[in-house]
C-alpha cells in the first residue's frame, strides 16, 4: 500500500513515500527534501550469522553522479569505490543507529542510501541520515528507535538549521546531532573556534528539531510500520556467568584487569581464559561462549570498580591525564616531523609541502568543493596493538580518524595567499591504547609548526569517557580514556580545539543517549585538559611556527601577472613555459587570475625563472636593459633572445662603437650580451643596441 507523508522542516518540505518502491526490502523510504531525492532501504537476514560475537551492521551511502548531471570520470564511466565523503557519511549514519539495535541481535542488517538527485539547498547527506532512520523504524527489524538527525550551520553569528550546501561549506560550524525522543545519541562537528556555550546551544537546538522529526516518524510507524520480527537471541546464559565466578572470583578478576600496562593485563586475561577453558572442557556449548562471556565479565568488573569505587584500571584519578611527552624533528630530511605520546598511545606525524598544483582533486556531488589543499592521512598498523595482520590499505576507521584530525586543523591552516603550498600530514600510529585520533591532532600541530607552516593557533585534542548506572544521575565522566575504558565504557567524547574555542567534536556512545549535564561536563572537562596539554606539554616543545620552511622543502615564489598575458607566458603549445622550466629546473603553476607560483629548491634558478616571466609580460619601452643570448646571425645584424620565446634584433650598426664589416667579427652564436631597447622597428620587431648600453 502506497502512502506519502510530509512535514515542513527548516523552511523546506520533507516528503517520504512508503510502498511506492522497494517493496521487497524489510523497510523502504523514498525520501524527497526539496529536490534532493534519496532511496533508503533497510534489510535483514532471516537467521543470525554463525560464529560471531558482534552485531553485523553495514551502512552504505551511494553517490550517483547522475544526481548532479555528471558522467563519472575514468575509463569505465561508472561509479567506482566509495568516496571519502561517502565513507564518512556512512559512519555518521552508523554511529547513532548501532546502539539502538538489540545487543544480542546477530542477524546481518544493511542500511543502503542511494542519492538520486541533489538540490544544493537540501544536503543529500542529511536526507540519507533521515532515510536510514525512517526505513529502519517502519521495518520489521528490531530497533529501539526512532531516532532523527539535524544539522546546524553558523553564518555571520547566526545559527541555521539544516543549512544549504554553500552555507555548510562556508560557515563557521558544521554540526550534526542525532537524538532519540529523550536524549542526544551522537554529535559530529567541525568548527572555526566556536565557543563552548555556543556549541552547547547549537547542539540542543538540533535536539529540539529532532524531537519534531521523531513525532513525524512515530505517525508514520503507527500507520505503515510493520510488527517487529522475533529473533534468536545470542545472549550469554546467566548460569555460565555464575559458574565462571566460582572458577575466577570477582576479586581475582579485579586484580587481573587493574594495571596500567596493557601487555600485563592481556597476559592476565589469557591465563584466566586458559583456566576457564580447562574448567569447562566437558561442556562444548559453554566452551564456545567463553570469549564473549569473559569479555562481559571484564566489562562488568571494570564498570563496577569505576562507578562504585571511583577506581580506574591504571590507578589514575577520574580527571587525571596519562603521562604526556612531545618532541619534534625525530625524522631527518622530511619537511617536518613531531611525536606525541600519551601513556601507551604514541603518534608520529610527518608533514610534506608541495606546490599548489599537487592539491587533491575531488570528483564528488558537491560542486562547491573541487579540490583540497590540506590533507591529513591516518594509519593504524597491526603492530601498534601487538597484532599480526597484513595491511590492506585504510579502512573506514582510518579514513574517519584522518578526517577528524583534518577537520580539527583546517581552521588554523594559513590561506594560499599567506602560504602558497599544498600541505599533507600523515599520522603513523606507533603504539595504541586509546585516543589515537586526538594524539594525531597534537602531533600534527607540532609537525606543521616544525615544517614552517604559519598556522594561526595551536590545536590539541582529548577524549572523555563515561560509565553509567541504573539512573540518569548515576554516572562518572572520565578524562582521557584508555583502550579498556573505551571498550567497556558507554561513551567516547572527542573534542579538539585551540585555547579560544572548539574546532572539532566526535561523540560515540553505546547506550541510548546522554543527558544534558553529561554533555556539559564532558565539554568542560575536555576544555580543561586541552588547555593543560597545550600550555604544559606542546608549547614548551615548540612555541611557534618556524620562520622558514626546511632546506629539504620546496621553496615557492609568487608573482602576479596580467591574466591577458598568460598566453604569452605559456606560449604556443606550451613552448615558452616549457623552455623556462627546462632552463631553470623549477615547477610553474599559473591560475586563471594570473597568480604565478614558481617552485624549486635552488633560489637562484627560481629568481631567474621569475625574471624571465616578468620580462615576457612587460610592455617594453625604450631604455630598458636586458641580458640575452645571440640565437641567430644575419648579414644585417643579430637576433638576441632576452626571454624564452622573446627575441629582438641588433642591427650591425648597433653592435660596436667602431664600424664593423661582419657581425661574426664581434658576435658568435650563444654569446651572452647586454642590450638596451630602442623600441620597435618598421617591421614591428623589438630593436636593440649593444653599443648604447651604459656601463
Amino acid at each position: 500500500m502506497y502512502k506519502s507523508f510530509s512535514m515542513e522542516l527548516a523552511g523546506r518540505t520533507l516528503t517520504v513515500d512508503v510502498g511506492r518502491v522497494g517493496a521487497q526490502a524489510n523497510g523502504c523510504a523514498f525520501m524527497h527534501y526539496g529536490d534532493t531525492t534519496v532511496l533508503s532501504t533497510a534489510t535483514a537476514s532471516e537467521k543470525p550469522r554463525d560464529g560471531i560475537d558482534f552485531f553485523p551492521l553495514s551502512v552504505e551511502y551511494e553517490e550517483k553522479f547522475y544526481s548532479v548531471g555528471k558522467i563519472p570520470g575514468g575509463f569505465n564511466k561508472r561509479e567506482g569505490k566509495a568516496s571519502e565523503n561517502a565513507v564518512l557519511t556512512s559512519r555518521v549514519i552508523d554511529r547513532p543507529m548501532r546502539p539502538l539495535f538489540p545487543k544480542d541481535y546477530r542477524n546481518d542488517v544493511t542500511l543502503n542510501n542511494m542519492v538520486m538527485s541533489v538540490d544544493p539547498q537540501c544536503r543529500p547527506e542529511l536526507t540519507a541520515m533521515l532515510g536510514a532512520a525512517i526505513s529502519t523504524a517502519i521495518s520489521d527489524i528490531p530497533f529501539d528507535g526512532p531516532c532523527a538527525m539535524t544539522q546546524m550551520g553558523l553564518v555571520d553569528g547566526e545559527l541555521i538549521v539544516n543549512p544549504s550546501q554553500a552555507q555548510w561549506d562556508n560557515g563557521d560550524l558544521q554540526l550534526t546531532v542525532a537524538s532519540t525522543s529523550e536524549k542526544v545519541i551522537m554529535i559530529e562537528a567541525g568548527a572555526n573556534e566556536v565557543k563552548e556555550d555556543v556549541m552547547l546551544d547549537a547542539i540542543y537546538k538540533c535536539h529540539a528539531v529532532n524531537l519534531q522529526i521523531i513525532d513525524f516518524i512515530n505517525k508514520m510507524v503507527a500507520e505503515v510500520g510493520k510488527p517487529k520480527h522475533t529473533y534468536e537471541s545470542c545472549a550469554i546464559p546467566e548460569e555460565l556467568f555464575e559458574a565462571m565466578k566460582k572458577v575466577v572470583t570477582p576479586e581475582e578478576m579485579e586484580v587481573a584487569v587493574f594495571t596500567d600496562v596493557k601487555q600485563v593485563r592481556e597476559e592476565n586475561i589469557r591465563q584466566i581464559s586458559e583456566k576457564l577453558e580447562e574448567a569447562f572442557a566437558d561442556n562444548e556449548e559453554w566452551l564456545a561462549l567463553i570469549p564473549e562471556a569473559l569479555y562481559q565479565y571484564q566489562k562488568k568488573t571494570v564498570r563496577k570498580m569505576i562507578l562504585k569505587d571511583h577506581k580506574r584500571p591504571d590507578g589514575r584519578a577520574i580527571t587525571q591525564i596519562r603521562p604526556l611527552a612531545a618532541e619534534v624533528d625525530i625524522v631527518p630530511r622530511v619537511h617536518g616531523s613531531a611525536m606525541f605520546t600519551r601513556g601507551q598511545t604514541q603518534i608520529c606525524t610527518i608533514t610534506t609541502l608541495a606546490p599548489l598544483s599537487e592539491v587533491q582533486k575531488i570528483d564528488g556531488l558537491d560542486e562547491n568543493i573541487t579540490c583540497k589543499r590540506y590533507i591529513h592521512h591516518y594509519n593504524f598498523p597491526a603492530y601498534s596493538v601487538g597484532e599480526t595482520k597484513v595491511s590492506r590499505g585504510p579502512g573506514r576507521r582510518e579514513i574517519g580518524h584522518g578526517a577528524l584530525a583534518e577537520k580539527a586543523l583546517v581552521p588554523v591552516i594559513p590561506s594560499e595567499e599567506e602560504f602558497p603550498y599544498a600541505i599533507r600530514t600523515v599520522s603513523e600510529t606507533f603504539e595504541s591504547n586509546g585516543s589515537t585520533s586526538q594524539a594525531s591532532i597534537c602531533a600534527s600541530t607540532m609537525s606543521l609548526m616544525a615544517a614552517g607552516v604559519p598556522i594561526k593557533k595551536m590545536v590539541a585534542g582529548i577524549s572523555c569517557g563515561l560509565v553509567t548506572g541504573e539512573t540518569d544521575d548515576d554516572y562518572i565522566v572520565l578524562t582521557d580514556i584508555q583502550g579498556l575504558e573505551d571498550f567497556f565504557g558507554d561513551m567516547d567524547f572527542k573534542v579538539a580545539g585551540t585555547l579560544d574555542g572548539i574546532t572539532a567534536i566526535q561523540m560515540d556512545i553505546k547506550i541510548h543517549g546522554l543527558t544534558r549535564p553529561i554533555v556539559e561536563e564532558a565539554i568542560a572537562r575536555t576544555r580543561e585538559a586541552r588547555e593543560y596539554i597545550l600550555k604544559e606539554v606542546m608549547m614548551p616543545c615548540i612555541s611557534e611556527p618556524r620562520p622558514t620552511v626546511s632546506k629539504y622543502a620546496p621553496k615557492i615564489i609568487q608573482i602576479q601577472i596580467d591574466p591577458q598575458k598568460i598566453g604569452d607566458v605559456v606560449g604556443q603549445r606550451g613552448k615558452t613555459i616549457n623552455t623556462i622550466i627546462e632552463r631553470t629546473g623549477v615547477k610553474i603553476d599559473i591560475t586563471d587570475d594570473g597568480a604565478v607560483s614558481i617552485c624549486g629548491t635552488d633560489q637562484e634558478m627560481m629568481d631567474k625563472a621569475a625574471e624571465m616571466i616578468r620580462i615576457i609580460v612587460t610592455d617594453f619601452e625604450a631604455g630598458q636593459v636586458f641580458t640575452g643570448e645571440v640565437v641567430s646571425i644575419k648579414e644585417f645584424g643579430a637576433f638576441v633572445e632576452f626571454a624564452p620565446g622573446k627575441e629582438g634584433m641588433v642591427h650591425i650598426s648597433k653592435i660596436a662603437k667602431e664600424r664593423i664589416n661582419r657581425v661574426e667579427d664581434v658576435l658568435t652564436l650563444g654569446d651572452k650580451v647586454k642590450v638596451v631597447c630602442l623600441g620597435k622597428d618598421k617591421m614591428g620587431r623589438m630593436s636593440f643596441s649593444i653599443k648604447d648600453v651604459k656601463d
